[in-house]
């Protein structure tokens, strides 16, 4: 679900600038399942994936996610959803009508845990998207704990934002609440054996509610968590990963000209002293609510797309694809309705998976501390060319690219970047010298590995 506020970059720049004690005694988060360093997540929308939205229908797209090279399969929300007050002919995604079931319409029970082992048989983790802030009206939460719900000052139950009038507002202050969902995250896991969960708006629960069923159910197994929230607090304790809004936000602003380049520096400055040196930033061009509500990644960064695709599978961070990308999907999805997704014949499915295969197979932009060092490389046109360096011991990857709709000319500062290379999308070899000088064509992008 779209969240209401983000962190905002401002407040970014001006919190960075003084450490508060509380951040300098940051335990940091726990510790990351070895899986997840080099994996690449893929949002999956069951609804809107095949013609019959089914699980069983979407089994059958495995072993072409698998080839392409995807870790992590993101299950949109899988189970029942409310008929009161539903918004469309089939109803948000995020309107949750029992915790303990799956979508009548997407299968049955036992066609999701089906779903699991032949994802795993794949060598795939599965994790499913996780509501916990708020219910279906028609929840039976709502007749038997009617206390668990944030009521107005007449004792009627609420929305949690008022243009959410589908679901209603549940409240944490609640023991038995916690103690309910606690049980209802720790059951999926072990029924089904999933590998974690997205939390949807984790940020508009408290804290110490997900630092305290988290580790709990860590106990089953180890699992990957990712919140839907970009506030530094989410690591303390629960999550591996959280949302990269910011950086998200300066991407479209780069595209539409209203932002600089050299505009990344300073955000990941800021993100770099918030963040523990661990955490994991999720790094994405679309997602359903992107997708749906703001427009594609062609409406927001036209020819740019795929050079930002480029750039958030190199940057420090775990990288995101969206259902449809692989197909240069250019429409949004409605987001109450079928609307099935047209898939074409793959054209960005080689694009993808290379970028993929490269995520999996080198250390060098593994998420996490795991990755190589970041060396950012002066061009002397910053504000059009980003150019970067991932490094560890002699190996790097010197990845170029052009952040505008013109020809840039750039001269490349100092020897870092120096050495012999092949790029990845071309297999050219070349050999940069210090001071060495390129012209790059609109929106070009170039992953350069040193031999």
């Amino acid at each position: 679900m779209k969240m209401l506020s983000i962190f905002v970059i401002g407040a970014i720049m001006a919190i960075s600038s003084c450490k508060s004690k509380q951040e300098a005694e940051r335990s940091g988060p726990s510790p990351h399942v070895d899986w997840s360093r080099n994996a690449t997540i893929y949002e999956v929308n069951i609804r809107q994936y095949t013609p019959l939205g089914t699980f069983k229908a979407f089994e059958r797209e495995l072993p072409r996610l698998q080839k392409m090279g995807v870790d992590i399969l993101w299950l949109m929300p899988i189970n029942p959803l409310g008929q009161k007050n539903r918004k469309g002919s089939l109803g948000s995604y995020y309107s949750v009508a029992d915790y303990f079931a799956v979508n009548p319409e997407y299968g049955t029970k036992q066609d999701f845990i089906e779903l699991v082992k032949k994802a795993h048989e794949l060598g795939m983790k599965v994790i499913i998207d996780w509501v916990a802030n708020h219910t279906s009206w028609d929840n039976p939460l709502i007749t038997k704990h009617p206390e668990w719900y944030k009521k107005d000052s007449a004792g009627n139950i609420v929305a949690p934002v008022a243009d959410w009038t589908d679901v209603a507002a549940l409240d944490y202050s609640q023991p038995g609440l916690r103690e309910y969902m606690g049980d209802a995250l720790a059951y999926w896991i072990k029924e089904a054996d999933i590998d974690g969960y997205r939390c949807d708006v984790a940020g508009m629960l408290p804290v110490d509610f997900w630092n305290q069923a988290i580790p709990e159910i860590r106990k089953i197994k180890p699992i990957f968590m990712l919140a839907e929230e970009e506030t530094p607090k989410m690591h303390d304790t629960a999550f591996d990963a959280t949302y990269s809004w910011g950086l998200f936000h300066v991407m479209n602003g780069i595209a539409k000209k209203k932002k600089g380049a050299d505009k990344i520096d300073s955000l990941f400055a800021a993100e770099s002293k918030l963040y523990p040196a661990d955490a994991f930033r999720m790094r994405f061009t679309s997602n359903h609510d992107e997708n749906s509500w703001n427009g594609t990644e062609y409406e927001r960064m036209g020819a740019g797309a795929r050079t930002f695709a480029v750039f958030t599978f190199t940057f420090p961070g775990i990288p995101l694809v969206y259902s449809g990308q692989e197909s240069a999907m250019n429409r949004r999805l409605r987001f109450f309705d079928k609307d099935t997704i047209p898939w074409g014949n793959y054209p960005l499915e080689s694009f993808y998976s290379a970028l993929m295969k490269l995520k999996k197979t080198n250390d060098l932009i593994a998420s996490g501390e795991s990755g190589g060092q970041f060396i950012k490389i002066a061009t002397g046109n910053d504000k059009a060319i980003y150019a970067f360096l991932r490094k560890k011991e002699n190996r790097r990857l010197f990845v170029v690219l052009n952040f505008s709709d013109a020809d840039q000319k750039t001269q490349f500062k100092g020897s870092e970047f120096t050495g012999k290379y092949q790029e990845l999308f071309t297999g050219r070899k070349i050999e940069f010298k210090a001071d060495d000088k390129i012209t790059l064509t609109p929106w070009q992008y170039l992953v350069y590995l040193s031999e």
